[in-house]
């Protein structure tokens, strides 16, 4: 509708269970790209590249989930000469990858929770998770929006949580590495829009509060975050700057923290996307 208003045309790609989809309806072109599961459809870059051809698009908006902070993907679009609507591919690569982006913020001086990557030795990750200590949180090194997140409480629990994650990322991301970190109890979820531009310039809009959920999907958010001390308000607010402009982002990101009934806040991850 707001593409409509600004005189821009869209294209809509589709997969079989999406054919009377909302956003199918609203654009003024529609492609179908294939099955119902993600591999069969939003997942095929060359049949993304292949719509926009045919329909004689410039430009292409990842979405929210799918291939939307994959950078190879990203790097395609560009190299196929079109427009991709957000940051550059090595952005991505830096900041959209949950395990690099964490490394990267430690490196700023960003906190962030005690955690253990698989990527370090496969074979003693069961075991240098457990050693972060419980309550844990198995997550999805390309994973968003919930998926391929399970919270384990005990060690019983933790092969399964590992199984699980590791088939929804697949699944839903095409890519199944892992990595744990220490679950905060009781926390908020506060975060940070951030926009950069082509000259090395970033700003934040101020930062809100997230913690209404579902099942790790946000209901609710709340800008200025209630009750947030102005001083940790100031403090996470430099740190999305400072990691945004560090990482040379370009156009809309959000960078996502949690904060303690203690009043610290811990860097969670960067989506290298436009969000809300």
């Amino acid at each position: 509708a707001t593409a409509r208003r600004l005189g821009v045309k869209t294209v809509a790609v589709y997969s079989d269970a999406d054919a009377d989809a909302r956003h199918v309806r609203a654009c003024d072109e529609a492609v179908h790209i294939g099955g119902s599961a993600p591999r069969e459809s939003y997942l095929r870059w060359q049949a993304i590249l292949d719509a926009a051809k045919a329909t004689g698009a410039q430009a292409v908006h990842p979405g929210y989930g799918f291939l939307s902070e994959n950078a190879a993907f990203a790097r395609a679009v560009a190299d196929a000469g079109l427009t991709w609507v957000g940051p550059p591919a090595a952005v991505i690569e830096r900041m959209g990858d949950k395990v690099r982006a964490r490394r990267f913020a430690q490196a700023h001086g960003v906190p962030v929770t005690p955690a253990a990557d698989e990527a370090d030795d496969p074979a003693t990750f069961a075991d240098r998770a457990h050693a972060v200590g419980y309550p844990l949180l198995v997550k999805g090194a390309a994973g968003g929006g919930g998926k391929g997140l399970h919270i384990v409480r005990e060690a019983g629990e933790l092969a399964a949580a590992i199984a699980a994650a590791r088939s929804e990322s697949q699944r839903y991301f095409g890519d199944g590495r892992l990595f744990a970190e220490r679950f905060v109890e009781r926390p908020r979820h506060v975060e940070v829009q951030v926009f950069g531009d082509t000259r090395g310039d970033v700003l934040h809009l101020g930062e809100r509060d997230c913690s209404i959920q579902r099942r790790f999907q946000k209901l609710v958010e709340e800008a200025p975050a209630p009750g947030l001390d102005p001083g940790l308000r100031d403090r996470i607010c430099h740190a999305a700057v400072t990691l945004a402009r560090a990482s040379g982002y370009v156009n809309a990101g959000t960078v996502e923290c949690i904060v303690s009934p203690h009043g610290e806040f811990f860097f969670l991850e960067m989506n290298t996307r436009l969000q809300v």
